[in-house]
């Protein structure tokens, strides 16, 4: 896989961090959220942290 490929899943995991964080603070808002629904989407934010720790260290970054 070439460098395009990290750049490229690296933004989409960004992406994807961005989505799942207006998810969870709309959930917040509510008047009783679904804290399971929260603690799901924070596990899947730490999930693409990694994915994005694993790209960097593919392109030689830190």
């Amino acid at each position: 896989m070439g460098k395009r490929h990290y750049y490229k899943s690296i933004e989409s995991l960004e992406r994807r961090i961005q989505e799942h964080q207006v998810k969870i603070d709309q959930e917040l808002d509510r008047d009783s959220p679904d804290l399971g629904l929260i603690d799901h989407w924070r596990k899947e934010i730490r999930a693409f942290q990694n994915g994005i720790q694993r790209a960097k260290k593919r392109l030689g970054k830190k």
